[in-house]
């Protein structure tokens, strides 16, 4: 588990796109950090714990494009 330190105007879909590259992994975010689940905008300087997560393979595309 990786740790992030917030800088004034973070918010949860742009630290998942920061540590993870999708936006869509901030409830893994929030899940790992539950003290901070009602904060909307982070002020600067606050903890975050970034769990580690397997990279998603689209089962949109064939086996052999995976």
């Amino acid at each position: 588990m990786r740790e992030y330190v917030t800088s004034l105007g973070d918010t949860w879909d742009g630290i998942a796109y920061k540590m993870y590259g999708n936006e869509r992994q901030m409830s893994v975010l929030i899940q790992a950090n539950p003290q901070h689940r009602e904060t909307v905008i982070f002020s600067a300087d606050v903890m975050i714990q970034v769990p580690d997560v397997a990279a998603a393979t689209s089962t949109a595309l064939p086996p052999w494009k995976r």
